[in-house]
């Protein structure tokens, strides 16, 4: 931080910078806003001769994921989940394989489709929640929760350890309500990359402390984030980039 120290605002503290001045928010949003300007085209012209070089190159070569250093999975404990025993819940469990297709085209007025090629392996009709497992930071996440009705990332503790990213957790208290107006106090944040069939973001999520069905909520921040469609009859998320279509998808 250039700025001169004695004119900041002592009452605000910026965990990036590790110094008084503004909010760690305000740097995100911050970020947020110049990341969007650059994807429209702006500031190039304020990029040194070697940063905007770097920049094309990036933007020209797609980070890679890379390779799962470990693989995270949901653990219940007792004979009962929700109410159901587990010797039920395993006779009406369905085996969940998660893959990915690359369709090497761009459909007419970059529009995003879904056909019978879609469903198949599936059985129809169901009302099954879309279930993916994703990518995060280096490791692999099973059960990962595509959520529309969700206006938050939410990641569990556990999780955050199982990954070894509690290093990158912030405090920051924010208040959840359900459906039924309930609520919970998250007291910890934490922004993680993400990898969805080469779309990589950095995402913010709220850091949750609780007994959960699912590993990681990915809401409506995600999804527009990415740009994808999610459909819950044909068990995918689909992405249209600008040479080919992108789709990640779970089939029982």
């Amino acid at each position: 931080m250039r700025s001169d120290p004695s004119k900041r605002n002592s009452d605000f503290w910026c965990e990036f910078h590790n110094d008084h001045g503004h909010r760690t928010s305000d740097c995100r949003i911050l970020q947020g806003e110049v990341e969007q300007l650059l994807k429209q085209g702006y500031l190039i012209d304020l990029f040194s001769e070697k940063g905007r070089q770097s920049y094309m190159k990036n933007k020209q070569e797609p980070q890679k994921p890379p390779s799962p250093q470990r693989t995270v999975n949901v653990i219940t404990g007792g004979d009962e989940v929700n109410g159901v025993t587990y010797t039920t819940a395993k006779k009406m469990s369905k085996i969940m394989v998660t893959h990915g297709k690359q369709v090497l085209q761009v459909l007419d007025g970059d529009s995003i489709t879904f056909d019978d090629e879609d469903v198949d392996d599936l059985i129809i009709s169901h009302n099954d929640t879309l279930v993916i497992s994703l990518l995060v930071h280096d490791t692999n996440v099973k059960r990962v929760l595509i959520d529309r009705g969700s206006s938050e990332n939410i990641i569990l503790l556990r999780v955050v350890y199982g990954i070894q990213a509690n290093d990158k957790v912030i405090p920051k208290a924010q208040s959840l309500s359900g459906f039924d107006n309930s609520s919970v106090i998250t007291k910890w944040e934490v922004v993680l990359t993400t990898f969805a069939e080469g779309v990589v973001k950095d995402t913010n999520f709220n850091v949750v402390d609780a007994d959960m069905a699912y590993n990681i909520i990915r809401g409506r921040p995600w999804i527009h984030d990415i740009d994808v469609v999610p459909s819950t009859l044909y068990q995918v998320i689909k992405s249209v980039e600008i040479s080919n279509l992108q789709e990640v998808s779970t089939q029982g």
